[in-house]
């Protein structure tokens, strides 16, 4: 009986690689120490609980594009290497969800937030908030730990993974260089175009695009006429999908986004459209007073969001980052036109493409 190719359903695909290394994972833990089983529930419940599956995806497809197949053994094995730039997301987004102290994610409770309820709920010693965030950074770190071994003990062949290493090294340092970047940003207050250009880049383009496109083309065998061209797409799509985070992060709707309103300031991110807003209004203006007293304030209040929506959008900083995103979104789909993939790898990461700019969450 000939098995169904994974391009039919890639996400459905892509979950049951996780369910079944998850499942394996805890479970050899749990056995050693039962209780690091509440710790291994949650990171599950986590990674298989939501999600858009991007990495993987355009990691699929330039493996696909640079003349992967869709069935078979290999192509499992791909998928299941894949797969693990899931953990990858889940480490860095429950670090973040600390480093950026967010209350929900998903529209549920973040992950520290949830370890110090139950510690509250079971009147244990010491600080309830310091021991949710101690365990969310030690189930981030595993997340990491686990995607290292999903993608080592991936049934390929040592050449294929001797490849592909490169691109797993290289995004595993650059999204923890985009973190840090992001975090001494909003530390020294640089509020420039060019800081949140360069975090745009390593913490959402690199990790989210460019070097899952690496990977999968890599683990093809590609050579640099296919890898330079996907990395130029990757860079631009990623960018863009990050200027639409932002957007989104001040005017999303919170039933849509899962996150509150008006997050990304109260966190004080010095994103592309604050630093356009402030570039606009003039440093000494009353609308950058309104920007720049919104950014970092925890007690925002919903008019206060309301005020700085208004301020970007009568400064003209929305519609340039709109105007950006187009012609991110055109430089990119140019690039994707020269790698010469096979079908239908182009067709799909094109409508990748409009879905990680164009959407509403």
């Amino acid at each position: 009986m000939t098995r169904p190719d994974f391009d039919s359903d890639l996400p459905a695909a892509i979950g049951e690689a996780l369910t079944e290394f998850l499942s394996d994972a805890s479970e050899s833990i749990g056995r050693t120490e039962p209780a690091f089983t509440g710790a291994t529930d949650a990171l599950r419940e986590f990674v298989l609980g939501g999600g858009k599956r991007l990495r993987p995806t355009f990691a699929w497809w330039a493996w696909r594009g640079a003349g992967g197949a869709a069935a078979g053994d290999e192509a499992t094995g791909v998928l299941r290497a894949v797969s693990s730039l899931e953990l990858i997301q889940a480490c860095a987004l429950i670090h973040d969800d600390v480093l950026d102290s967010s209350d929900s994610r998903r529209g549920c409770p973040t992950v520290h937030v949830a370890f110090a309820d139950e510690h509250a709920r079971g009147g244990w010693l010491g600080s309830a908030e310091q021991y949710g965030l101690a365990a969310a950074v030690l189930i981030g770190d595993l997340a990491l730990a686990w995607a290292d071994d999903m993608f080592a003990d991936a049934p390929l062949t040592a050449d294929m993974l001797r490849r592909a290493r490169p691109a797993w090294r290289a995004m595993r340092s650059e999204v923890l260089a985009g973190q840090f970047l992001d975090v001494r940003t909003q530390a020294t207050g640089d509020a420039s175009v060019d800081a949140a250009l360069r975090i745009d880049l390593l913490k959402t383009a690199a990790y989210t695009v460019q070097r899952p496109l690496h990977l999968g083309a890599a683990l093809a065998g590609a050579g640099d006429d296919v890898i330079d061209p996907l990395l130029a797409f990757g860079g631009d799509i990623g960018v863009a999908f990050q200027l639409r985070d932002d957007l989104l992060g001040v005017f999303g709707d919170p039933a849509v986004t899962g996150k509150p309103a008006g997050d990304d300031l109260r966190e004080g991110k010095r994103t592309l459209l604050v630093a356009l807003g402030l570039q606009h209004a003039g440093e000494a203006s009353a609308a950058a007073g309104v920007i720049t007293s919104a950014l970092g304030d925890a007690e925002l209040t919903d008019d206060a969001v309301d005020r700085v929506r208004e301020v970007l959008t009568h400064v003209g900083a929305v519609a340039e980052v709109e105007r950006r995103i187009e012609t991110l979104t055109d430089s990119a789909l140019t690039a994707l036109g020269t790698a010469g993939l096979a079908d239908p790898a182009p067709k799909r990461l094109t409508e990748l493409a409009v879905k990680a700019t164009q959407r509403s969450r």
